[in-house]
């Protein structure tokens, strides 16, 4: 009997995997947690995956595909700058990984951005790799975090390779932009300058942050508000903002797609260059080897890792949450937030967010925005929403 069934639910099956392609990185950004917070392991990591250790991912993937009988698998390829292994490397490993798994393989890229150049994404084409890149807003907010090693700004370089991204030849595979959230940045500028490259998808993302390292600066909620009214009351959908989107599915009492919203089990799983197996790769920002589970593609199954106390921590829901949490009257939607950003060290994960009070804002801020659309069109309330009109938005 697993850990999962002692705790009354089947382990869920892993559905995302992030291979860590390369653990080196051309920028120097002064918030990653790779590089800058407590887990320092990438220094002893090979720069490059091997070949042997590619191979054995594909293969324990389609293990774990044929296993759990699923349809489809999304590989996410990741760093690092994961585009430093150059277009042949890519597709050698794009190659094996739809050779060797009896699934639809759905394989993206989070990159920096200054490596997109014509060559690179006609081989990301090719390959049917969809690009998402991170940027933070304009010259002035890019130049703030997310510059070279010898201090240069990174903005115009990823700008050239958005341009060519949005282009005819490439829209194709433009996934979107993710985007950090800066509270010294305005939003509204912010929002404006990732509009002007025209992502099909926006990610915005609260900085890795947990009670013990806490987060850059307040007023997170106030921030991501403004952009909501903007986006929101648009005459039309200038693009799709992950985060809200998900927020109002599931204000409505839909279920959410994303880990660090709702209670859906998480179903992400991480390869680092090595191959060794590692749970979700933003835990580094939590302390040394938050994200270790002591086994690797050589010699264990993904299987092995769904019986992990992470893996089983976040997969279980409610059981997980904080006593303060499972109180709280917008449970189902925060879902306790984002696993990394529950931690106190000395005291582990079962903590409320350090966002909490910015993750209770909001989604209050949200769901009245969504009732009072539904009240206006005479539409009847879900259980979910009801349970917002009641909470009060923290002082």
């Amino acid at each position: 009997m697993t850990n999962g069934r002692r705790h009354g639910r089947e382990p869920v099956p892993f559905q995302q995997f992030i291979l860590k392609v390369h653990s080196r990185c051309n920028l120097s950004c002064s918030y990653c947690y790779v590089y800058e917070m407590a887990d320092q392991a990438w220094r002893s990591q090979p720069r490059r995956m091997a070949p042997a250790i590619t191979a054995r991912t594909a293969e324990r993937i389609a293990e774990h595909v044929k296993q759990h009988n699923l349809s489809a698998v999304d590989v996410i390829l990741h760093g690092g700058e994961p585009l430093l292994t150059g277009p042949e490397w890519l597709t050698e490993l794009a190659g094996s990984l739809y050779t060797a798994i009896p699934a639809r393989v759905n394989i993206s890229v989070q990159t920096n951005g200054t490596l997109l150049r014509p060559a690179m994404l006609r081989a990301l084409k090719d390959l049917c790799i969809r690009v998402g890149v991170s940027l933070d807003g304009d010259a002035e907010a890019t130049g703030r975090h997310r510059r070279y090693r010898n201090g240069r700004n990174s903005f115009d370089d990823v700008s050239d390779g958005l341009r060519l991204l949005d282009s005819a030849e490439f829209r194709s595979v433009y996934g979107g932009i993710l985007c950090t959230v800066d509270v010294h940045n305005d939003p509204v500028a912010t929002y404006q300058a990732l509009l002007d490259f025209n992502p099909p998808t926006l990610d915005l993302l609260l900085p890795h942050a947990n009670w013990s390292c806490p987060p850059p600066g307040t007023g997170y909620a106030d921030w991501l508000i403004t952009i909501f009214e903007r986006w929101y009351s648009a005459p039309e959908q200038e693009t799709q903002v992950r985060l809200f989107a998900e927020l109002i599915q599931l204000v409505l009492g839909g279920p959410g797609a994303v880990e660090g919203l709702g209670l859906r089990p998480a179903t992400l799983i991480v390869v680092e260059t090595d191959g060794s197996i590692k749970q979700l790769d933003s835990l580094s920002s939590a302390y040394p080897g938050a994200g270790d589970t002591g086994l690797h593609v050589l010699t264990s199954s993904f299987d092995a890792a769904l019986d992990h106390p992470t893996t089983i921590a976040r997969q279980i829901g409610v059981a997980a949450l904080s006593p303060e949490c499972q109180r709280c009257p917008v449970m189902q939607i925060c879902g306790g937030g984002l696993y990394p950003h529950r931690y106190r060290s000395g005291a582990g994960f079962r903590h409320p967010s350090v966002y909490c009070d910015d993750l209770m804002r909001l989604i209050t801020h949200v769901a009245g925005r969504i009732r009072a659309d539904m009240d206006r069109l005479g539409a009847s309330m879900s259980a979910p929403l009801d349970s917002v009109s009641t909470a009060r938005s923290p002082q």
